[in-house]
């Protein structure tokens, strides 16, 4: 059982490593830029080589289940593998699954990525709160009683999102603005940082006034965008404002492309994550 909350963990990480977040994503375009086969042999040495190269020196590891998913059930044991091997060389481990649901269903999908003795625990995950944010209420208390993390998706960088996220309810507040309240709740008195996260992309800019959302909601704030998406470190500032040291960034092609050659992957990850730090120390 991990004792010692996710966000005091997180915090210590990004501060000693920085905050920069690896995707691991396997889809079959990028295999086939590694000169590798779209099948498990694929999956394996991709994800073996992403874990070896980035997971000594990265802060956060952010495998997407549905690349390994689809693949059945040997792709999602390469998927226990590279969470105990990621875990096991001192990355965090965040799965982005991306799970939403009610009653003993979201009790199920939380046990599966947040109960230590699961052989996907993750020391966070990603959850979708558009059943109502009561009903991810499994997740958030096994988090905390297993000293692991979940990160709610708020304002993501899809177009499509805003249709809902930005949505105004009767009181005035837009969804999104009403998840980062629950949020901050959530994490109310926490030290250093909460456990409760956001999604929250880093391309939206001037979107995130439309949505009437205050960021600082003593807790991560994952940020997809740096990189392919168009985003860059030198953003974050302006985006995220005060809130930005509670900012982990996420890059996945931009650092991913670079495969297979180890070193190449580790210098550009060291890349971008000395220009988030340079960035967010202003």
């Amino acid at each position: 059982m991990t004792t010692e909350p996710f966000g005091a963990r997180l915090r210590r990480a990004m501060d000693d490593r920085g905050p920069l977040c690896v995707g691991i994503d396997p889809h079959a375009s990028l295999l086939a830029d590694w000169g590798l086969s779209d099948d498990i042999a694929g999956l394996e040495r991709f994800t073996h080589t992403v874990v070896e190269a980035l997971a000594d020196r990265v802060a956060v590891l952010k495998p997407q289940s549905a690349f390994f998913e689809r693949f059945g059930s040997r792709g999602v044991a390469v998927l226990e593998r590279a969470v105990a091997d990621a875990r096991a060389a001192g990355a965090l481990v965040l799965m982005d699954a991306k799970r939403g649901d009610i009653g003993s269903t979201m009790a199920a999908y939380a046990a599966t990525y947040l109960d230590p003795a699961s052989p996907l625990f993750s020391d966070a995950v990603t959850v979708s709160p558009y059943l109502g944010y009561g009903s991810l209420r499994p997740a958030l208390d096994l988090a905390r009683e297993s000293g692991a993390g979940v990160f709610v998706l708020a304002l993501t960088s899809n177009p499509e999102g805003a249709e809902v996220q930005h949505a105004v309810r009767a009181d005035g507040r837009s969804v999104a603005a009403t998840m980062l309240d629950h949020l901050r709740a959530e994490n109310a008195g926490a030290t250093p940082m909460g456990s409760y996260g956001a999604v929250v992309g880093a391309t939206l800019g001037d979107s995130l006034t439309a949505a009437g959302a205050e960021l600082a909601i003593n807790g991560p704030l994952l940020a997809p965008g740096i990189g392919a998406q168009g985003a860059t470190a030198a953003d974050l500032p302006k985006v995220f404002g005060a809130a930005v040291r509670d900012v982990v960034p996420n890059v996945s092609r931009g650092v991913l492309r670079h495969g297979p050659d180890m070193a190449a992957l580790r210098e550009s990850a060291d890349r971008f994550a000395g220009e988030i730090r340079d960035a967010v120390a202003g």
